[in-house]
Order: structure tokens, then sequence, then C-alpha cells
């Protein structure tokens, strides 16, 4: 019962997990080894500064907006290796494939969690 309480409330370290994602993100290729594809490492800094972003703003004012943008960036992260073609290029795929789900099922909890909320809840979140 205490489990189920523990993820009805958007708490700030979700926020600061979701940072961190944000920068494993945009470090990604250079921790994998491949930062040697240009479209794939463009990508990889413009949605790990997104998800950085986003997240940062969620701390300061929480709004329904940001959750439902990094639920895309998590989605899109998971598409890139196959738009950009280095789905079977191997470490890569596997941290974006990985980062992608993580950020994903962090912005589907924050979004159940504030879905009910009124305006005034939401911004109660910062204070």
């Amino acid at each position: 019962m205490a489990g189920i309480r523990f993820f009805n409330i958007h708490r700030t370290w979700e926020d600061w997990v979701g940072m961190m994602l944000g920068v494993l993100i945009g470090l990604s290729p250079w921790i994998a080894g491949q930062a040697d594809g240009q479209s794939a490492m463009l990508n990889a800094i413009a949605v790990g500064a997104a998800v950085l972003l986003l997240a940062e703003s969620e701390l300061v004012d929480l709004h329904r907006w940001e959750e439902s943008l990094e639920l895309l960036c998590g989605v899109w992260l998971i598409a890139s290796p196959f738009v950009f073609g280095y789905a079977e290029a191997g470490g890569l795929a596997i941290w974006h494939f990985a980062l992608g789900g993580i950020v994903a099922v962090l912005a589907v909890i924050e979004l159940w969690q504030d879905w009910t909320l009124t305006d005034q809840d939401l911004v109660q979140h910062s204070h």
C-alpha cells in the first residue's frame, strides 16, 4: 500500500533523474565509443539537451506538456537507431534503446501522477 502512494505524487527526485538522463543521452555517443556518426551524435546531443531542459523546467514550474514532450523524446530516442541507420551498430543503439525507454517510462509515471491535479496543485510542486 505504501508503494502505491509513493508513485501517486510527483517528487522532485524524478526531475533530477530526468536531468541526469538528459546528460547521459547527450554523452552517449562518447560513452558507447561511437562518436564518429555525425547524425547520431547530433541527435543524441539535441535529445539530451531537450530532456535536460524539460526536466529542469519541471523542477522550476511543473506543467503537463513538459512530461508529454519528454515522452516524445524517449520514443524518438528509441526510434532513432532505425531512422539514422545505426540500429545494428551495437553499443550506441543499445544505449539509446535503454535511455529512451527509461525516459519514456519516467514521463508516463509523471503524467499519471499529475493527470488529475489542478493548475494550483501543479504550482505547489516547485515550492
